[in-house]
């Protein structure tokens, strides 16, 4: 497993879009946006559109897995508790987000989507890694920790 060797990350915001310094001692104490307020690093899986995915997969330093999904796919269903545990998991390490293909359905094309569920990692700017399939959490973590340069 890599190590991201910085004092502190950027995060942009999964509400506002706006990029936030964290200092790496703070990512699992509750940091918030400095201009909305939300959370950024609360373990939670949050449910972007492209505007959001296209920030985040940008600007964050930390690894950013996002779970390209639809309502209508039984594994997508079945996967997105291991998906949420995943997230719990590496809470303040790395960050978790959903888009929907049905209702944003450019970005399936846009990112060559060619089956659902497809796990998507991002870092510095650019995809580092690509599964596909339902997996379970600790496959899911695996490959980030395997993928992603994460904070000591």
């Amino acid at each position: 497993m890599a190590l991201l060797d910085k004092t502190d990350v950027k995060c942009a915001c999964t509400t506002c879009g706006q990029v936030n310094r964290v200092p790496v001692d703070r990512l699992g104490s509750g940091a918030k946006c400095g201009t909305c307020g939300e959370p950024l690093l609360d373990g939670k899986v949050k449910e972007l559109d492209p505007r959001t995915l296209d920030a985040l997969s940008k600007k964050d330093d930390l690894p950013v897995l996002v779970d390209f999904w639809a309502p209508w796919c039984g594994p997508c269903r079945m996967m997105a508790p291991e998906f949420a545990k995943a997230s719990q998991a590496l809470k303040g390490r790395a960050r978790f987000a959903k888009i929907n293909t049905e209702d944003h359905p450019a970005v399936s094309m846009k990112k060559n989507i060619r089956g659902i569920p497809a796990l998507i990692l991002y870092q510095g700017g650019k995809e580092v890694g690509r599964i596909a399939g339902a997996r379970p959490a600790r496959d899911i973590v695996a490959f980030v920790e395997e993928n992603g340069k994460l904070p000591r």
